[in-house]
C-alpha cells in the first residue's frame, strides 16, 4: 500500500468520481491513476469503487468504510511532514489564503507587509473568489486559510474564528442631496437607484433585511462583487453605492463622499476559517495573530480541539464578543 495511491482514490471522490479532473488536479495521467487504485483494490482485495466499464460510478460499501480511513492516514502524514519541517526551519515554507475581494483589497494588505517582513522565506499566495469557493478551497486543503464574511459555516470540517466586526457606508458623488442629511435614513436612501454587491459576497442579506423590515421599496439597479466596481458606477451617476466601509480609501476615492451607515443596518462579522486535525506551521499562528490581535495560538487550538457543534457555537458567540469593530 503506498501514500500515492491512497491520495489518488481520495483525489478522484473530491472530483466528483472523475479520473480525469483528478488526473489534472494532482498534474499526473489518467491511466496512472486508474491502474494505481486497481493496484490497491487487488492488494486490499476488495473494491473500493463500482465501475460501469471503464468510468466509475459510485463507491462501493467497503470504499465508503475505508475513504475515512485513508483521509486520516493523508492528514496524520500532512501534520508529520509540517512538524518536520517546523524544526528544520521554521520560518521557511508557504501560505496559502482564501479571501474575498474586499478583504484581500482593503485588509491585507498592511497585514501581508507585516507578515513579509517578518517571514522573507515563507512562499505567500492569495486567492480570491467567493466566499463559498474559499470555504471550499480550504476544506478541501486547497488553501491554509480562508477569509470571509459568509459561507464559512457551511463547510463541516472547518473552525471558525471571529476576527472583526464591520459595517456599511453610502457612498455617493460630492453634492449629492443625501449629504444634507441631517441623520441619514433607510428612507431617505430608498429614494434614489442603489448600487451593491451581489448576493453572496459581503453579507449582501443584511441590507435587503433592513430594508424589508422597514416595509420600504428599494430599488437595485446594479450588483458587483467588487467595490471598486460599484464605486465606478457611483462616479458615473447611476446611484448610490452601499459598500463595506472599509472600502473607501481617503486618498483615492476623493470625489466622493462617504455617509456612515452603521446605525441603519446590522453588523456583519469577518471569522478566519482553518481545517479542523491539520497542524498548523507556526508562522500561520502568527500570521493570524498579526490579522486579529485577540485570536493568540492557544485560542486557535482551544477552537480546534472543540468537537461538540453546541460548544463550537458557544465559543464562537464567546470570541464574537471579543472582535473589535473596524
Amino acid at each position: 500500500m503506498k501514500l500515492r495511491q491512497l491520495e489518488y482514490v481520495v483525489e478522484v471522490i473530491k472530483q466528483g468520481l472523475n479520473i480525469t479532473n483528478a488526473a489534472g488536479s494532482l498534474h499526473t495521467s489518467q491511466p496512472g491513476i486508474s491502474n494505481q487504485i486497481k493496484a490497491l483494490e487487488e492488494e486490499l482485495g476488495v473494491s473500493i469503487f463500482e465501475r460501469n466499464g471503464k468510468h466509475i460510478t459510485r463507491l462501493t460499501r467497503a470504499g465508503k468504510d475505508l475513504v475515512g480511513h485513508f483521509v486520516r492516514v493523508l492528514e496524520e502524514v500532512e501534520v508529520i511532514e509540517k512538524t518536520a519541517a517546523d524544526y528544520a526551519d521554521p520560518n521557511r515554507g508557504s501560505l496559502t489564503i482564501a479571501t474575498t475581494h474586499t478583504q484581500a483589497r482593503y485588509v491585507l494588505p498592511s497585514i501581508i507587509t507585516q507578515f513579509v517582513e517578518k517571514y522573507p522565506d515563507v512562499s505567500l499566495h492569495i486567492h480570491q473568489g467567493t466566499p463559498t469557493q474559499i470555504a471550499e478551497m480550504t476544506a478541501t486543503g486547497m488553501a491554509d486559510l480562508a477569509i470571509a464574511t459568509e459561507a464559512l459555516e457551511l463547510f463541516e470540517g472547518l473552525c471558525l474564528l471571529p476576527c472583526y466586526r464591520w459595517n456599511r457606508c453610502v457612498m455617493v458623488p460630492k453634492g449629492h442631496p443625501l449629504v444634507k442629511e441631517h441623520l441619514l435614513t433607510l428612507e431617505a436612501v430608498s429614494q434614489y437607484p442603489i448600487i451593491t454587491y451581489v448576493f453572496g459576497v459581503a453579507d449582501r442579506s443584511v441590507i435587503n433585511k433592513a430594508f424589508l423590515e422597514r416595509g420600504l421599496d428599494f430599488n437595485v439597479v446594479l450588483t458587483a462583487a467588487d467595490a471598486e466596481v460599484i464605486k465606478t458606477y457611483v462616479r458615473n451617476g447611476l446611484g448610490v453605492g452601499l459598500v463595506a466601509r472599509m472600502a473607501y480609501d481617503r486618498k483615492q476615492d476623493q470625489d466622493l463622499q462617504v455617509l456612515d451607515a452603521g446605525h441603519l443596518f446590522e453588523a456583519s462579522v469577518t471569522s478566519l476559517a482553518i481545517r479542523r486535525n491539520v497542524r498548523l506551521r507556526d508562522y500561520i499562528y502568527d500570521f493570524i495573530e498579526m490579522f486579529s490581535p485577540h485570536i493568540k495560538r492557544a485560542t486557535v487550538e482551544e477552537a480546534m480541539a472543540v468537537n461538540d457543534t453546541k460548544l463550537q457555537q458557544a465559543l464562537f458567540e464567546e470570541h464574537v464578543a471579543k472582535a473589535k469593530t473596524r
